[in-house]
């Protein structure tokens, strides 16, 4: 048995059947030479037969009266129950009925009688190819963790044979933390939030920054929650029904710019996102006339910290005011991150993990009585950096060609964009409720704000 923390705990009371809060990945591969068509059919097989299954993939969720939830094991997994097998039609297997079948896998809320993870293998794709659709829910891990449990099942060479799925292998900072809590929930709650030094020192110099940003006695300290404009198409309440796009650019044109602004990958992919969100709200009659305001996670671990479940904190940023220069977008994004790093350094972490509790416990109880479409939301949207592996990866020789992160919704956001580096790509995983119209265009002006920045860093004559 393992006590849920606070941060894994709200992912389920925030979950609904219209707000799920499992994230996954779409793995695209490339079969190997001379493999036949029956490669992925055998994957799938292989994968039935791994039913060794390690924490947390063999853990259930248990709620009792009076005691902290809990993970308990189980005894013995239907495999049946988690890894299935599908084959695209050959009369609509493009990417775009792959992101359509993908959105459809992504819509459901996971089983809580069982374990949280499903894997469904893809098979059907033209050229040769195949991909994975690894689905978990949130409170397993974070975002970070969840990369480099992925990255540590593959191989880095294309001869390796052996696979080892992510659900056989022994993952950190698992074991039991003793009896059951014996507290009431909300002792516990208070107790969490507040109950120790650090934490309660560190909230309060952060309402401190907090109150000089809303009189104007500082700037970009950290942006305020709820402030952002509630009347674009990209805050409401959130509904079920899931699309699913993408967008991405090569890192070496990443560096590029990187080397000749001093800027950082996150500096540079917001600055293309401000640009293309923008263009996206305009062409829904929107033209705001403030920042763009983004909720953006932290990662709050020590150096080398690999502990499982999720210790992140979520902050807003205001981007680049106004500007038609992506050059200037791009310097206006630089120093407004600048800052909130400053004031992230300066805070103790949990201070800011109470902080995204409290934050959200307010944007979610506005959800669950259906106020978002009247409350200002957070942010315009979420945006969050996970970092990939710099090499290709394989499985059975099948190398692995773009590996795409789909997130979760939070509360009053219809979008969630999640950058990931791999293999000398950054790819932008957007995923939004079926109601957002056009969100592949989303994707197109993503790209296309790149190539705008890169011509805007060329004629500055940096």
């Amino acid at each position: 048995m393992s006590k849920l923390s606070l941060l894994d705990l709200g992912f389920f009371i925030a979950e609904t059947e219209a707000s799920p809060k499992h994230v996954a990945g779409l793995l695209i591969f490339k079969r190997p030479p001379k493999s036949t068509p029956a490669f992925a059919k055998n994957l799938f097989k292989e994968y039935l037969a791994a039913n060794d299954v390690k924490p947390p993939f063999n853990r259930v969720i248990h709620f009792s009266m009076g005691s902290w939830p809990s993970w308990h094991p189980v005894d013995k997994l239907d495999m049946g129950q988690h890894v299935f097998f599908h084959t695209m039609p050959k009369s609509g297997n493009d990417r775009t009925a792959l992101y359509a079948f993908v959105s459809k896998l992504h819509t459901p809320m996971l089983d809580r009688s069982r374990p949280l993870w499903e894997v469904h293998v893809i098979d059907g794709l033209p050229d040769g190819k195949f991909a994975l659709y690894q689905k978990m829910h949130h409170a397993y891990a974070d975002g970070v963790t969840m990369a480099r449990w992925t990255a540590e099942c593959y191989s880095t060479s294309p001869t390796d044979m052996e696979q080892t799925p992510v659900w056989t292998q022994r993952h950190g900072g698992h074991g039991s933390r003793g009896a059951k809590a014996k507290q009431e929930l909300l002792q516990m709650t208070w107790k969490e939030v507040t109950g120790n030094t650090r934490r309660f020192l560190g909230i309060g110099r952060l309402a401190a920054m907090l109150l000089l940003e809303s009189i104007k006695l500082t700037k970009n300290a950290i942006a305020l929650p709820f402030v952002s404009s509630a009347k674009t198409p990209l805050t409401g309440q959130v509904t079920s029904g899931r699309q699913f796009a993408t967008a991405g650019v090569s890192m070496e044109r990443v560096n590029a710019i990187r080397t000749r602004t001093r800027s950082t990958l996150n500096h540079i992919a917001l600055t293309c996102l401000d640009g293309a969100l923008r263009r996206y709200l305009k062409d829904q009659g929107v033209e705001l006339r403030r920042p763009i305001t983004i909720q953006m996670p932290v990662n709050l671990r020590k150096e080398g910290e690999k502990t499982a479940g999720n210790k992140i904190g979520i902050i807003q940023v205001e981007l680049s005011p106004p500007t038609d220069d992506p050059y200037v977008r791009l310097r206006n994004i630089g120093y407004s991150l600048r800052n909130v790093r400053t004031m992230v350094d300066s805070v103790a972490p949990e201070a800011i993990e109470s902080y995204t509790i409290i934050t959200g416990l307010v944007a979610q109880i506005a959800e669950t009585l259906k106020l978002s479409n009247k409350m200002p939301p957070m942010g315009n949207t979420l945006v969050s950096n996970v970092p990939g592996p710099k090499e290709h990866l394989y499985i059975k020789g099948a190398r692995m060609e773009e590996m795409h992160p789909i997130s979760t919704l939070p509360p009053s956001n219809l979008l969630n964009i999640t950058l990931f580096s791999y293999a000398g790509d950054l790819f932008f995983g957007l995923i939004a409720t079926d109601e957002l119209p056009n969100l592949a265009r989303l994707g197109v002006y993503v790209e296309e704000a790149f190539t705008e920045l890169e011509a805007s860093v060329s004629e500055a004559h940096i």
